[in-house]
């Protein structure tokens, strides 16, 4: 068991993580990561990128988070193969953090980059045909499926947007849901019910991803909620939209969250409630969830984080004279 001491203490890694580190460690705060379970966070079980800036070419996701996470050590950031099992904040300033390892660490300032981890239906199929056919992300991986037939799984807001935004590349989007009604908000339904190239399979479920000839996704077998019939559905991309969940549970009654679990931050910035403590990324955003806004969220953290320890040296340098 060792103690660690930084400025900044990241929890988590991704997107948000590594670039919190990057601006840190470019302003001598000689920031910790500490990974967790998924180094690299949810880009590292995505294959092809095409719409992180600054790449012509389509990129692998595990290779771009190798390559900011090599950017951040190049600066100076250590990383730690570690993961947090709990945090003290009530204290304030500095904020201690303990690893699965019986490791402490304690930082200045907090940057949370948890992320969220995408809803599956935890049926037969869906993890094997993952970058395959089947996608929780249509805003990622939606463009791979110009011209072809598609389906969302799914009756809520995320669904039913997902829908929607897939209609720009294809022209054949069929919505299964396990109910005979949406539950997203009415201004969404009516569009998606009104939209040509959409349509709606009603009292369905997925029962598993079936692969064809060439390994990839063929057809869908589903289920009739209601007479209890089996069928199968052919298309070439499938989306599980039924939400996502963010890796919140650390923070539980320590900071405050929404109702649907992802820490609250004050208007246009990452900070919480507890002065010194950032949140960045997914497990702040239900919105928008991409790589870079992520990036985007991880240095505003770091920047205010400056800003933030700062102000506390001249409070104390204050306090002593």
């Amino acid at each position: 068991m060792a103690t660690h001491r930084t400025k900044m203490l990241i929890i988590g890694s991704g997107p948000a993580g590594y670039s919190a580190a990057i601006y840190g460690a470019r302003a001598m705060m000689e920031p910790i990561v500490v990974q967790g379970l998924q180094p690299g966070g949810q880009l590292t079980i995505t294959t092809d990128v095409e719409n992180y800036p600054g790449f012509r070419d389509v990129v692998q996701g595990p290779w771009l988070m190798e390559e900011m996470k090599a950017q951040a050590e190049h600066v100076g950031t250590r990383m730690m193969w570690d993961t947090i099992v709990e945090v003290d904040l009530e204290n304030g300033s500095p904020f201690r953090a303990v690893g699965d390892s019986g490791d402490e660490y304690i930082g200045d300032v907090l940057v949370i980059a948890t992320g969220a981890q995408a809803k599956w239906l935890g049926v037969p199929g869906e993890q094997e045909l993952g970058g395959k056919g089947v996608s929780a992300c249509a805003t990622c991986d939606g463009f791979f499926y110009r011209g072809k037939k598609v389906a969302v799984i799914g009756g809520g807001n995320t669904a039913v947007e997902e829908a929607l935004y897939l209609t720009n590349h294809s022209d054949d989007v069929t919505l299964i849901h396990r109910r005979d009604e949406l539950r997203a908000e009415k201004i969404l339904q009516d569009r998606l019910l009104n939209h040509p190239k959409i349509s709606v399979l009603w009292n369905k479920t997925v029962e598993s991803f079936e692969a064809g000839e060439n390994g990839a996704l063929s057809h869908l077998r589903l289920r009739d909620t209601q007479t209890g019939e089996d069928s199968d559905f052919s298309c070439d991309g499938a989306f599980v939209a039924i939400g996502h969940a963010p890796s919140t549970e650390l923070f539980m009654g320590k900071l405050p969250m929404d109702d649907s679990g992802y820490l609250l931050v004050e208007a246009g910035t990452p900070k919480t409630s507890v002065p010194g403590v950032f949140a960045a990324g997914d497990v702040m955003d239900h919105t928008y969830r991409q790589a870079v806004t992520a990036a985007g969220t991880g240095c505003m953290a770091a920047l205010d984080a400056e800003r933030f320890l700062a102000t506390l040296e001249v409070a104390e340098r204050e306090a002593a004279e």
